[in-house]
């Protein structure tokens, strides 16, 4: 039977009815408590389902969620977590009504994980080949696949067509262009700066469709956020295990005495690749009501390490009595872990109950944030004076500029955190913060890709 739009849903009711029974059966909050912590949970469910989930998915996370706020809801949470679990199979036993959208999704990232891995073929269609050509394919991969994506995320959220087409269209031509018509110089870091940059700029496509064209959004902002995490973790995942099938087929294969490696190479693993792209956003989509912990529970583990590490060089660099005059590997291999850091707090963030009082994972993240903070400003100044002594370069001015707004960053969010340890700030703040900066990245992207090659010779 149809479900009525806007009518109650008698299953979700009857699942409250019992949360509501259970918290009050404990005696440790008053009725009027309860009833307010039943608005938030309906409100959480009502998000939810607006994000996809159905209502038995949305009323298990809710829960979950609002266990951070009361521990008998948490108890609640605890004790009926195997749920949670059970929706870990693919195809779950529901009522054949509450499964059509699913399985549709599911026809529809497959056809749309083929139609992106037949994509990275057409190429060659007009010569290009991926062993003849790796630079026309470093510089276009992103813009053969993540289409695609953004499609699924504009089908997903139901979105117009003209008005989708017109405003996630635009990145991605504008990536098209610049990658494929400007007169890159063999070799030249130009080129390099254009394959770095570019996926970044186009996957602002992908967030609009993400959050629905509504990038106002701030909530909508830090859940594109959470999902990136979640999608790298699931696409690496997903990259681990099918290396180690690859390598046992070719091994048996070559046990038999057929040699296969070269269609794995040119078939094979470029269709996959492309592929496990839309498999891996599904699979986050899809389980989100348990996959979602899985970057949070790495942040914790890195956060720590990274610290560690990031202060150890601080000790380190002066020791050697070389403070200034560091090279250029260095500077690169220090923002990579300045983007490290910037995604560490961003996953922690986005992991962090607004309401939670401070703890001393809190304060562990702002000791992070200072130390790049003064790391960071130590490679500014060796970055400087590369540039007085060697001159300017494309490399030089688009490290200069990603150092300036990590910089900028990593000072206000430390200025946040220390309010909101001293009780002067609320969290959210910090969350806005960040959420609000998103735009900067994808603006310096847009001109490392677009001003920099031409300003510089394409060379």
């Amino acid at each position: 039977m149809t479900a009525v739009p806007g009518a109650p849903d008698a299953g979700l009711e009857t699942q409250i009815g019992h949360w509501r029974g259970y918290v009050q059966r404990h005696g440790v909050i008053s009725p009027d408590d309860v009833d307010e912590l039943e608005g938030h949970l309906r409100d959480r469910v009502a998000d939810l389902e607006q994000a996809g989930l159905s209502g038995d998915e949305a009323f298990l996370v809710a829960v979950k969620r609002l266990g951070i706020l009361d521990e008998v809801s948490q108890e609640f949470a605890r004790e009926h977590s195997e749920r949670l679990w059970k929706q870990l199979v693919l195809a779950p036993e529901l009522p054949e009504e509450s499964v059509t959208r699913p399985t549709r999704e599911l026809v529809v990232v497959l056809a749309l994980a083929v139609a992106a891995a037949v994509a990275i073929k057409v190429p060659e269609l007009v010569g290009l080949d991926l062993t003849e050509d790796p630079a026309w394919y470093a510089r276009n991969a992103g813009l053969v696949v993540l289409p695609f994506l953004a499609g699924y995320f504009a089908w997903k959220r139901r979105l117009e067509l003209l008005r989708s087409v017109r405003v996630l269209a635009a990145p991605f031509l504008l990536g098209a262009l610049v990658a494929n018509a400007y007169p890159y110089a063999d070799g030249g870091s130009t080129e390099v700066l254009v394959v770095i940059h570019l996926p970044i700029l186009v996957l602002l496509a992908v967030g609009l469709a993400y959050v629905g064209v509504d990038w106002r959004s701030h909530p909508r902002r830090m859940d594109f956020i959470r999902f990136t995490g979640e999608w790298v973790v699931y696409y690496t995942l997903l990259a681990l295990g099918g290396a180690v099938l690859v390598g046992l087929t070719l091994a048996g294969f070559a046990a038999i005495g057929l040699e296969i490696s070269l269609f794995f190479g040119e078939w094979v693993l470029p269709c996959a690749a492309m592929g496990a792209v839309l498999v891996a956003a599904w699979l986050v989509e899809a389980k989100q009501s348990v996959v979602e912990n899985i970057a949070p529970v790495l942040t914790r583990v890195f956060t720590p390490l990274t610290t560690l590490m990031l202060l150890a060089f601080l000790v380190a660099i002066p020791a050697t009595g070389n403070v200034v005059e560091v090279d250029r590997d260095l500077l690169i291999l220090v923002d990579l872990i300045l983007v490290l850091v910037l995604g560490l707090l961003l996953y922690a963030i986005s992991a962090r109950h607004r309401q939670a009082p401070p703890d001393l994972f809190d304060r562990l993240q702002l000791l992070l944030v200072l130390s790049a903070l003064m790391v960071d400003v130590l490679m500014l100044v060796a970055m400087l004076i590369r540039i007085t002594e060697l001159g300017v370069s494309a490399n030089k001015v688009a490290a200069l500029g990603l150092n300036l707004i990590l910089l900028a960053n990593l000072a206000w969010s430390a200025r946040l955190s220390v309010g909101f340890l001293r009780g002067r700030r609320p969290f959210s703040d910090l969350e806005r913060w960040q959420t609000d900066y998103l735009p900067v990245y994808a603006a310096w992207a847009a001109v490392v890709v677009v001003v920099l090659p031409p300003a510089f010779g394409y060379a």
